[in-house]
């Protein structure tokens, strides 16, 4: 019979061990072909937009509605005629609810999809721990499902950084 203290620390190692960070995307690795339901109800899979465009922008954001998710946001919002220039589709992510998705790309008239990613299935698949929000973090995926680009905590200049990157890209 195992003793009871042994039981507890194997169990609060494997709650430990359950939560901890997944092996974060790095540039050069394949993307997720995954599935969520966006804020208009409907299901998008990842796979058929990155095969659909030049470029998919995957960016993550803690929590709709907020302060610097709305300016990662609406810089992405601006931005968005010059990033349709290099073939660019854009979608959002957050653990929020259908609702309030919705209410957020309304408020800020968001031109893009944005992912509620309830279950957290979008978050862990891009290598994110999924215990509380999403890390705020963008990654550019090309056509053939490959990260090309990847930054972290952004805010006001997420379009500025991937845009300065795929002019780049370019030169």
């Amino acid at each position: 019979m195992i003793p009871p203290r042994t039981l507890i620390l194997m169990s609060l190692f494997s709650l430990l061990f359950g939560f901890a960070r997944a092996e974060a995307l790095k540039v050069g690795d394949a993307a997720p072909a995954v599935s969520a339901v966006t804020d208009a109800g409907t299901t998008l899979n990842l796979a058929e937009v990155y095969k659909s465009n030049n470029y998919t922008l995957v960016w993550f954001y803690p929590k709709a509605l907020t302060g610097g998710c709305t300016k990662q946001g609406c810089s992405l919002r601006d931005a968005s005629a010059e990033l349709k220039k290099h073939g660019v589709a854009v979608v959002g992510v957050s653990n929020d609810t259908v609702e309030l998705q919705k209410k957020f790309k309304e408020t800020n008239n968001f031109p893009f999809p944005l992912l509620a990613d309830t279950d957290k299935k979008v978050v862990k698949a891009f290598g994110q721990s999924g215990v509380a929000f999403p890390s705020r973090e963008a990654y550019l995926i090309d056509r053939n499902g490959k990260v090309v680009y990847h930054d972290e905590k952004q805010t006001d200049k997420q379009a500025e950084k991937v845009l300065a990157f795929l002019n780049n890209k370019k030169g």
